[in-house]
């Protein structure tokens, strides 16, 4: 019930302390209408408090909207895992307020709160890894390590964080596994996608390719893909060309770096590669691939055609 005063809009909680009813006595028509009466009160007090808590939840998600629908900010995501928080613990809250309230309408909830604070104590130490969950979630959502959106590694799994909670990550693998990760085996987080990202490409060519050329190629498609307006965008630097990192069993590895926007050097690389291959084969500059020279030693006085007859013959 609500009355107003001064403009101000008061809410009238159900009294603890009123009567309480009787189901089997329940047969007069004034009891039940008070009966109903305060069960609307209650359950549609509840009901407001859920519209105020969605209210909340999405100015907090419009108050961090940059408008810009290609990408999504650090901030925006940040938004999106507190209001998506904020619902979930909101809607527990009211219901077990609410649930609690429709009780003491007939029964006094003081001993069966007492009781449960025993038996909760009772249990306490048969759910130690529940509460490290929750715990470490909070730590999670409060130092920020990651929000809903990110690309993250943990506990041994990697994947998207489509869903969060005081008590699990939900991480979506590429592969479409739903990996559910309770925030207690949490120990180590790799972010991918904070702040920005770093494509590393790594391409082997010839030895007997110019390296002096095979660099200035390399170079040039870099600066080509920077200068794309279609990828530029995503990118967060000049490309850097870290020249030659390994000679290889069979090739000589160059390495090309390209610094990008937050979980944008997935495609920026396979773009890179697509780029510099098709460079390369116009170039004649080889890519290629693994070979074993295999070296025959034969005895003293024996030559390569004698082997080769004596085992034909089968001697």
């Amino acid at each position: 019930m609500s009355a107003t005063s001064g403009g101000i809009a008061v809410v009238v909680l159900p009294n603890l302390a009123a009567p309480k009813f009787d189901i089997a006595e329940l047969t007069n028509l004034r009891d039940l209408l008070t009966l109903a009466i305060r069960l609307a009160v209650i359950w549609g007090t509840a009901w407001a408090g859920w519209l105020v808590v969605k209210v909340l939840a999405r100015r907090i998600v419009a108050s961090v909207d940059d408008g810009d629908d290609s990408t999504v900010s650090a901030a925006e995501k940040r938004g999106q895992t507190i209001a998506q928080l904020l619902r979930g613990v909101g809607r527990i809250a009211l219901l077990i307020i609410a649930f609690l309230l429709t009780l003491n309408l007939f029964i006094d909830i003081t001993a069966v709160i007492a009781g449960v604070s025993v038996l909760g104590l009772a249990v306490s130490f048969g759910t130690q890894s529940l509460v490290k969950d929750i715990i470490g979630g909070f730590f999670i959502l409060m130092e920020n390590q990651f929000a809903i959106g990110d690309v993250i590694e943990a506990a041994g799994k990697s994947g998207v964080v489509e869903y969060m909670t005081l008590r699990v990550v939900h991480l979506r693998s590429l592969d479409g596994s739903l990996n559910i990760i309770p925030n207690g085996q949490i120990n180590v987080v790799t972010n991918m996608t904070r702040g920005w990202s770093r494509a590393v490409v790594e391409i082997g060519v010839a030895y007997e390719s110019d390296l002096d050329h095979v660099l200035q190629v390399f170079g040039d498609e870099a600066r080509a893909l920077a200068a794309d307006p279609v990828w530029s965008p995503r990118l967060d630097g000049a490309p850097e060309v870290s020249g030659v990192i390994e000679l290889g069993d069979s090739s000589i590895v160059v390495r090309t770096m390209f610094r990008t926007k937050p979980a944008q050097h997935w495609d920026v690389g396979r773009e890179f590669r697509r780029r510099i291959k098709r460079r390369l084969e116009l170039e004649g500059i080889g890519i290629p691939f693994p070979q074993r020279v295999i070296h025959h030693i034969y005895p003293p006085g024996v030559t390569a055609d004698a082997s080769a007859a004596s085992s034909a013959t089968g001697d």
